[in-house]
């Protein structure tokens, strides 16, 4: 049972995978591509998670957590800077 959860998650992750880079490719606008990148980001840190998981190695779940926490403070500044704009 749970390889089957795990070979689900797979797919769901590469599906959302083609899904956001296609928002990245398609956008519009830039607060498009920067939403696109920040689920980009998200969908790297559930890899890593299911990654840490699977090898049974649960130091990168630190690694994950770091990652997320600089994701959301470059989303932060982004979005500053996008609202002061040019």
């Amino acid at each position: 049972m749970a390889d089957i959860i795990l070979r689900v998650a797979v797919v769901l992750i590469f599906f959302s995978i083609v899904l956001g880079v296609l928002r990245l490719i398609i956008g519009r606008t830039a607060v498009d591509r920067v939403v696109a990148i920040d689920m980009l980001t998200v969908v790297s840190i559930a890899m890593i998670a299911l990654y840490a998981h699977l090898s049974g190695r649960f130091v990168y779940i630190d690694v994950a957590l770091v990652y997320g926490l600089l994701s959301f403070l470059a989303v932060l500044a982004i979005a500053r800077f996008l609202e002061k704009g040019p």
